[in-house]
C-alpha cells in the first residue's frame, strides 16, 4: 500500500550490514583505527561508546570515508549516501520536493525507508538541529562535503546508545581533526543535453597552533545546481496520463491529457459542469458554447459547432512545472582543539550554512467554488435599489441587474441554479496572467558545540562534556496564489449607474459593496485568456509567506573506559547524561492560515519538549585465544529517558560475538529501541492536502445492491441525489482529482517501539591466502509497534465502504449538493489525524564482499573491489493491529534486489574508479492495481571517474555519471510512486541521464 505514509515510511532493502561494506571499508576502518590508534590510545567509534583499540563490534558499522567521497564527485552527500542499497527512497530531494508547501530542495536521507524521522543524524558523535520545522530531519545541505574524514553508517535499532529517532541506526557525519596545511578544489559539471549545469568550490585550511598544543581549521564551500525544467526535456514536455484510466496498461501513457481549468476559462450555466457545452473561448477570443480538453470531434449540444474538429482547449501544465529544484549554497565550518592541560583538552566546533532554493509550477488553478464556497456559483444579476427612473417624486425601487463584465450569451443562457432567485454561473480557469507560481526559500543554519575531553587514571578512561547548541531558521516567500476575498468582491459587480468612480460613464462595472469599493475594490472580470488587467492582479493578488524557527540545546557528559581483566580482555564500560531541549515554530501568512488564498489550508505549529536521558554500555571479553574459542563476548547497553511529553521511555540491546577460528566469526544483536513523537506530530494543527490515486469506493454503485459498499453509500444524500440524476453514482474527472483532505497532530501520542534481530557471520579467509577478502552475511528481522502515522485514506476508505466501520466513516465527508466543478455525493475531504496505530514488519539478507590485492602487470598498482547486495524476503505494513498485513516489498522505490559494487585501480599518478548500482524490477503499489502491465524493469546505472596527479600538490580529474545514459522507466501521471511533473518516481530512478564533470584539486 503505497500511500503517501508509505512512500516515507516503509522499509525495503533493508540492511542490518557489515562492518565492513561502504568503500572498502574493512581497509578504510584499518587505516582510521591505525591513525588514531598509532599511539596505543583508544578511539570511540559510532558503533560503540566504549573506547576500544580495534573497531570490529558486533554492532553493523558501515564507512564511507574521504577517497570514495572524492572518487564520488557529488555536490550534496545525499546522492553519495543513496547508492548504498541501506537507504530508501528519500522524503526529500532536489527531485521531489517541487511541489511541497514547505522543503524546497532539503536533502535527507532514510535508512532502511523506514522513515527520516526514524534515522538519527550526528555529526562527530552529537545531534544536530533538525531542518524541517516540527520534525527531527536533518536536511544534508548543511554537511561540508569536503570537510568530512568519513560517515558512519550504524545500521539498526540504536537508541539505547544515542536516544530517540534511532530505530533505523544513526548517520554520523565526521569532520577532519588536527588538520594542517591548504586543500582546495573546484568543479564544473553538466548533463549531455546541456542542462542542470553544477559547480562547486572548497577551501580548507588547517594549522598547529601554540607550539603544537592545538590545532584549528576553516573550510569555506559554494555549491550551485541550477535546475532542471520539465520543459526542457521532450520526455516530460506535455502532460500525460496513465492508460490505466482508459482500459490500457497502467505504464502506457495518454498524450496529451491536458488540464481542463483553461487560461480562456470554461463557464457553465446549468450546474452540469465539465460538459461539452461549457462556453469557452476560441484562439480568437470568440465565446463559443462548446468546450474539449484535449481535442475531438465536436457533440450535438455543440450547436453550429456539432460535427467539426475541436483542437484541444486545455491546459499543458508540464511546460511550467520543475523536475530537479535548484539548489545553491554557502557553507562555512571550524573546529579547533586546544591542550589546556596533561589529560584535558578543550574543543570547539561550528557550522554556518545558507541555502537557497527556488521551484516553478504551472499558475494556479481557480474554480469558483474556491472564491464561492457553498453554492459555487458566481450570481450574474443582484437586487439593486435606487432611483431607476431618475424622478425624485417616485420611492426607489429595487431591480435585478446585471453585471456588465459577463458576456451577453452567458447571460441569455444563465439559468438559477442554486435557486436564490437570480441567475448565475460556474466556471474553471487557469490563472494565467498571474504567472507561474512561483517559491523562493532561504534557511539559515547556525551550530556550535564547545566542551573539554581528556583522560583518567592513567589513560584507561577517557571523558567529555560539551554545549551544542543549533538553530534553523527559514524564509519563504511564493506567488501565484489569489486572494479569494478580494475575487469575490470584485466578481459581484454592478454598472456604475451614478459614474461612482467619476470617469463619465454610467455603463461601465463597479464592485456591488460600497464598504469594499472605499477599500479599492476593483471589478473582475475572468471572460478570456488576458481579461485580467494590472488593476486586477493588484487587487487579488496573495503574496505567501511562511517562516520557521527551530531551536536545539544538548548538554551532555560521557565517560567510559576499561575495568578489570577477564580471561578475553579487558571489562569495557560506558555511561553518559544528557539534556536536551528543542522547540520548533513555523508561521504561514493569514490568508494560508484561513484557506483564503485558493489553495492549501495550513495552520501555524509551534510546540517544546526537553528530556533528561542516562545510559550504560558494557562489554564482556569472556574468552580469547583458546582453542574454539579465538572470541567470545558479550555486550549490552540500557537507556532510560524522561520526556516531558511521553513521561519516561526505556531502551536496550544485547549482543554477543564468537569466533571459533580466525577466518569466521559469528555476531548477533538484539534490540529494543523507541522513538519519542515529535513536535509536528504533537502540535501541528490541521493542514490540507490532496492526496494522489484515491478511488471512490461508491462509484457505480445504483438504487439497489453493491454489498456492504452500496448499503453504506447509500446512506449518504448526496450520494442518493446523484444516482437519482445518473442512474448510477457517477464521477468528473473533477470529482476524482478533486480529492482534499486535512491531516493533524495529537498531544496525546505515546512513544514509538522497534524489536530488531540480527545474526550474521564476518568471513576472512586468511587460511586459504585470501588474506584481503572480507565476506559479510547478515540476517535481519525489524518489526516497528505503535507506529506514529494518519491512517492511509485509501484504508480509511476501505474499513467504512467494506466493513462499516463508524470510526474511519467519520473521517470521510462528502459534497451533500453540485457545484459548478463537482458533482453531488463526491468525495471532498478525507481526514488523517496522527495516531499510535501502525505495525511495520521486514526481514532480509545482506551480502558484501571486500577485495585488495596488488596488480603487477605494468608496474606497482592496487586494484580493490567490492559488493553490497540487500535482499528483502518480506515487507508488510498494517495500518492497525486489527489490519491485514499488505506486502510491500517489491514495489516502486522497494525493489527485492539491489546491489551497489565499485572497481577501483591505481597505479602511481594514475587512478580509475567504476560504481555500479543495481535497483532490481518492480511493480506498482497492489492497492492500486494488480497485473496490470505495471512491472518495471531492472536498472543499472554505471559511474566512473579518472584521476591524474600532475604533481604532488595538482590533481585533475574527470567523471562521467550514468555512462548508459539509461532512461528513467515510465510511471505516468496517476499511478502511485509518480512525481508529479517527472513521469516517473524521480526520487528512485535517474532522470538527468548522462552527465560529466571535471574538477581539480590543489593541496600545500
Amino acid at each position: 500500500m503505497k500511500t503517501e505514509f508509505r512512500r516515507h515510511l516503509l522499509a525495503s532493502s533493508l540492511l542490518i550490514g557489515a562492518s565492513a561494506v561502504v568503500a572498502t571499508p574493512a581497509m578504510a576502518q584499518d587505516n582510521q583505527v591505525a591513525a588514531n590508534t598509532a599511539n596505543n590510545q583508544p578511539i570511540v567509534v559510532t558503533g560503540s561508546r566504549i573506547p576500544q583499540l580495534e573497531i570490529e563490534s558486533t554492532s553493523p558499522l558501515q564507512v564511507v570515508d574521504a577517497q570514495e567521497i572524492d572518487e564520488s564527485g557529488v555536490t550534496n552527500i545525499q546522492e553519495l549516501l543513496l547508492e548504498n542499497p541501506a537507504f530508501g527512497t528519500p522524503a526529500f530531494s532536489r527531485t521531489n520536493t517541487a511541489f511541497l508547501t514547505s522543503g524546497t530542495g532539503v536533502a535527507t536521507v532514510d535508512l532502511r525507508d523506514l522513515g527520516s524521522n526514524r534515522t538519527l543524524v550526528l555529526v562527530n558523535g552529537r545531534r544536530v538541529v533538525a531542518g524541517l520545522a516540527g520534525s527531527a530531519t536533518v536536511d544534508l545541505n548543511v554537511i561540508p562535503v569536503q570537510f568530512l574524514e568519513r560517515v558512519d553508517v550504524l545500521t539498526g535499532g540504536a537508541s539505547s546508545l544515542y536516544g530517540s529517532d534511532a530505530i533505523a541506526g544513526v548517520v554520523n557525519f565526521v569532520y577532519r581533526r588536527d588538520f594542517q596545511g591548504i586543500e582546495a578544489n573546484a568543479q564544473y559539471g553538466i548533463t549531455e543535453r546541456g542542462d542542470d549545469p553544477r559547480y562547486q568550490a572548497n577551501l580548507t585550511v588547517g594549522t598547529d597552533v601554540v607550539d603544537g598544543r592545538g590545532n584549528i581549521m576553516v573550510h569555506f564551500g559554494y555549491s550551485n545546481e541550477e535546475g532542471l525544467l520539465a520543459r526542457e526535456r521532450p520526455e516530460t514536455f506535455t502532460d500525460a496520463l496513465s492508460a490505466i484510466f482508459f482500459g490500457g496498461d497502467v505504464r502506457d501513457q495518454v498524450v496529451p491529457f491536458f488540464s481542463s481549468f483553461p487560461p480562456q476559462g470554461r463557464f457553465d450555466v446549468n450546474g452540469t459542469a465539465t460538459s461539452s457545452d461549457d462556453f469557452t473561448f476560441d484562439p480568437q477570443g470568440v465565446l463559443r458554447p462548446c468546450f474539449s480538453t484535449n481535442g475531438g470531434t465536436a457533440p450535438a449540444s455543440c450547436g453550429a459547432f456539432a460535427g467539426q474538429q475541436i483542437g484541444p482547449d486545455g491546459f499543458n501544465r508540464q511546460f511550467f512545472r520543475t523536475l530537479a529544484v535548484p539548489v545553491e549554497r554557502y557553507l562555512f565550518a571550524a573546529a579547533g582543539n586546544y591542550e589546556v592541560t596533561d589529560g584535558i583538552n578543550l574543543f570547539f566546533e561550528g557550522t554556518y550554512n545558507r541555502t537557497a532554493a527556488s521551484r516553478i509550477i504551472e499558475p494556479f488553478p481557480l474554480a469558483s467554488s474556491d472564491i464561492f464556497q457553498g453554492s459555487g456559483r458566481v450570481p450574474i444579476e443582484f437586487a439593486v435599489t435606487r432611483d431607476f427612473d431618475n424622478d425624485p417624486l417616485t420611492p426607489d425601487t429595487t431591480q435585478l441587474v446585471v453585471n456588465p463584465l459577463v458576456p451577453a450569451a452567458i447571460v441569455a443562457a444563465a439559468q438559477d441554479v442554486d435557486g436564490d432567485g437570480a441567475r448565475d454561473y460556474g466556471f474553471v480557469r487557469r490563472s494565467f496572467e498571474f504567472g507561474p507560481r512561483r517559491g523562493n526559500t532561504t534557511r539559515d543554519f547556525y551550530r556550535f558545540v564547545i566542551g573539554f575531553d581528556g583522560t583518567l587514571f592513567d589513560d584507561r578512561f577517557s571523558w567529555d562534556v560539551s554545549y551544542n547548541y543549533g538553530q534553523t531558521t527559514e524564509n519563504q516567500t511564493s506567488n501565484g496564489q489569489i486572494n479569494t476575498v478580494n475575487a469575490r468582491l470584485g466578481l459581484m459587480a454592478i454598472p456604475d449607474f451614478d459614474d461612482a468612480d467619476g470617469d463619465g460613464s454610467t455603463t461601465d462595472a463597479i464592485c456591488l459593496s460600497a464598504e469594499a469599493r472605499a477599500d479599492g475594490c476593483v471589478p473582475v472580470s475572468f471572460f478570456g485568456r488576458g481579461s485580467l488587467t494590472p488593476e486586477m492582479l493588484a487587487y487579488m493578488n496573495a503574496q505567501q509567506s511562511f517562516q520557521t524557527d527551530i531551536t536545539q540545546q544538548v548538554v551532555q557528559a560521557n565517560i567510559g573506559g576499561s575495568l578489570w581483566e577477564l580471561p578475553g580482555g579487558p571489562v569495557g564500560i560506558a555511561a553518559g547524561v544528557e539534556y536536551r531541549r528543542e522547540s520548533s515554530l513555523s508561521d504561514n501568512d493569514a490568508l494560508t492560515n484561513l484557506g483564503l488564498n485558493g489553495g492549501n489550508q495550513l495552520p501555524d505549529t509551534q510546540g517544546s519538549f526537553n528530556v533528561v536521558e542516562g545510559y550504560l554500555e558494557v562489554n564482556l571479553p569472556i574468552l580469547a585465544d583458546t582453542p574454539g574459542f579465538e572470541l567470545l563476548e558479550i555486550g549490552g547497553a540500557v537507556r532510560v529517558a524522561d520526556y516531558s511529553t511521553v513521561g519516561t521511555v526505556w531502551s536496550y540491546n544485547v549482543r554477543a560475538t564468537w569466533q571459533p577460528f580466525d577466518d569466521i566469526r559469528f555476531r548477533g544483536t538484539y534490540a529494543r529501541a523507541v522513538r519519542a513523537p515529535n513536535i509536528g506530530e504533537l502540535f501541528a494543527g490541521l493542514s490540507q492536502t490532496f492526496p494522489p490515486g484515491l478511488q471512490d469506493p461508491c462509484a457505480g454503485i445504483g438504487p439497489t445492491g453493491g454489498g456492504t459498499a452500496g448499503d453504506v453509500c447509500r446512506l449518504d444524500a448526496g450520494v442518493n441525489a446523484n444516482i437519482a440524476a445518473n442512474g448510477v453514482f457517477t464521477l468528473t474527472q473533477a470529482d476524482i482529482q478533486g480529492i482534499s483532505g486535512f491531516n493533524g497532530g495529537n498531544p496525546n501520542l505515546g512513544e514509538e517501539t522497534a524489536d530488531s534481530w540480527t545474526i550474521g557471520a564476518i568471513i576472512t579467509p586468511v587460511s586459504l591466502g585470501l588474506d584481503n577478502l572480507t565476506i559479510t552475511v547478515d540476517y535481519y528481522d525489524i518489526e516497528v509497534e505503535t507506529v506514529i502515522a494518519s491512517p492511509p485514506r485509501a484504508f480509511s476508505l476501505a474499513q467504512c465502504y467494506n466493513q462499516n466501520n463508524p470510526e474511519f466513516c467519520q473521517l470521510i465527508i462528502r459534497r451533500q449538493q453540485g457545484d459548478s466543478l463537482n458533482s453531488a455525493g463526491s468525495i471532498e475531504f478525507v481526514n488523517a489525524l496522527q495516531i499510535n496505530g501502525a505495525v511495520l514488519q521486514t526481514n532480509g539478507l545482506d551480502v558484501t564482499a571486500a577485495y585488495r590485492t596488488p596488480v603487477n602487470i605494468i608496474g606497482d598498482a592496487q586494484l580493490s573491489a567490492r559488493i553490497t547486495y540487500t535482499h528483502v524476503f518480506n515487507g508488510d505494513f498494517a495500518p492497525s493491529v486489527t489490519a491485514p498485513f499488505d506486502p510491500f516489498d517489491g514495489e516502486y522505490g522497494t525493489s527485492k534486489d539491489r546491489f551497489s559494487a565499485n572497481l577501483n585501480y591505481e597505479q602511481g599518478q594514475f587512478a580509475i574508479a567504476f560504481t555500479g548500482n543495481y535497483i532490481g524490477p518492480a511493480v506498482v503499489d497492489q492497492a492500486f492495481c494488480v497485473d496490470c502491465g505495471d512491472r518495471v524493469s531492472a536498472e543499472f546505472y554505471l559511474d566512473t571517474q579518472v584521476t591524474w596527479a600532475v604533481t604532488d600538490n595538482f590533481e585533475w580529474y574527470f567523471g562521467i555519471d550514468n555512462i548508459f545514459d539509461n532512461d528513467a522507466p515510465s510511471i505516468p501521471t496517476g499511478v502511485t510512486g509518480n512525481v508529479t511533473g517527472a513521469d516517473t518516481a524521480a526520487d528512485v530512478y535517474d532522470i538527468f541521464g548522462r552527465r560529466y564533470y571535471s574538477g581539480v584539486r590543489l593541496r600545500f
